[in-house]
Order: structure tokens, then C-alpha cells, then sequence
């Protein structure tokens, strides 16, 4: 199993919108690093679920529940289903950035990517962040 960050505005859709919905395709993603990083995950991928703008925190946990598939019109880009596991945190940015188990993670080393990978490692610093166990 792999780890991801996923970022989304809660004015946009938020966490409270993808429990509601119990699951949506994370798409209109138009970054071509991001693409790849959705390309690349696989059913059962779990991902923090990230709220961007104001907020700036992980919210959750969302797996992915499907392969990806193309989106757009073009078909140049890439969407997968995800569904919500659990809430978390909130883990804010200022206590991510404090974190030194999370230095070179790469939501601080490119924060403008709206999808990327997190290392195993990390994912249990997040957790512990949240007070969650890695279950």
C-alpha cells in the first residue's frame, strides 16, 4: 500500500462533503506531477485528506477505491474514486513544518502540488501528530 496527501479547498469540497457523498472522484486536477501521482495509485491507497486555502490542515483519511481513470474532455488527465475512513486532527501546517520527523515532506518542499506521496514514515508522524494509532 502506498501513502498521499490529497488537497482540496473545504469551500470547494471539503471533508464534511466527501462523508455526506461517501465517496467522489478526486479529479480537475491539472498539474502534470500530480497526474502522475494519481497514475500511480492503486485500490486500497490511503490518503490524508488535506484542506488548502485558509485552513491549511489535515482533516482525514480517504482511501482510494478504484483504479484511475481518464478526466477531461481530452482525456490527458487523470481522476480516482476515493471514500472517506476516518476523521483526523486537525494536524495544521505550523505543526507539520515544527514536526523534524517531517522535514523533507513534500507537502513543505513543493507546497503548491496538490497531490503527492507521503512516506511511510511521515504517515505514522501525522498520525502521531493526530493522536490516531496506524490502524
Amino acid at each position: 500500500m502506498a501513502y498521499w496527501l490529497m488537497k482540496s479547498e473545504p469551500e470547494t469540497y471539503g471533508w464534511d462533503d466527501l462523508v455526506r457523498d461517501g465517496r467522489t472522484m478526486w479529479d480537475g486536477v491539472r498539474n502534470p506531477a500530480a497526474r502522475l501521482h494519481l497514475r500511480s495509485m492503486k485500490p486500497g491507497d490511503e490518503a490524508f485528506f488535506y484542506h488548502s486555502g485558509a485552513e491549511r490542515a489535515v482533516v482525514g483519511i480517504m482511501r482510494v477505491s478504484g483504479e484511475a481513470e481518464p478526466d477531461g474532455a481530452d482525456g490527458a488527465w487523470a481522476k480516482v474514486p476515493v471514500e472517506p475512513v476516518r476523521a483526523l486532527g486537525p494536524v495544521t501546517l505550523k505543526a507539520i513544518k515544527a514536526e523534524p520527523r517531517l522535514a523533507t515532506m513534500e507537502l513543505i518542499r513543493q507546497s503548491r502540488l496538490s497531490v503527492s506521496p507521503v512516506r511511510e514514515e511521515e504517515w505514522r508522524a501525522i498520525l502521531d501528530l493526530a493522536g490516531a494509532s496506524k490502524g
